[in-house]
């Protein structure tokens, strides 16, 4: 996770909807197998897409409010914001290229 910025309610402003670039959020929690197995390929897009997209972690259990505002019903989920706004959504542990794709990093970055 060093290549993550972790999200909390008080900075969720400045660091997603503020921010210059793209930013993708994973909503996970320690607790969460899961999460743990996908957080290496969160690192791996964090250093691929540096400078394009902003890599953050949202721990689900600190910050319920968020979670549920976003509709996270299930972990790990990712979440791409662009300009403040959602705009990829998907669930569940995937390898890297399965997770890239599914969010269509390539093309918002």
């Amino acid at each position: 996770m060093a290549n993550a910025v972790e999200i909390t309610s008080s900075n969720f402003q400045g660091e997603v909807v503020e921010s210059d670039i793209p930013v993708l959020i994973d909503f996970w929690a320690e607790w969460c197998g899961p999460c743990r197995a996908v957080a290496p390929i969160i690192d791996q897009i964090a250093v691929e897409y540096a400078g394009k997209v902003k890599v953050a972690k949202l721990d689900i259990d600190a910050e319920p409010g968020l979670a549920s505002q976003y509709g996270v019903l299930s972990i790990p989920t990712f979440v791409l914001f662009k300009d403040g706004q959602v705009v990829e959504q998907t669930s569940g542990a995937r390898q890297k290229d399965a997770l890239v794709g599914a969010l269509n990093l390539r093309s918002h970055a």
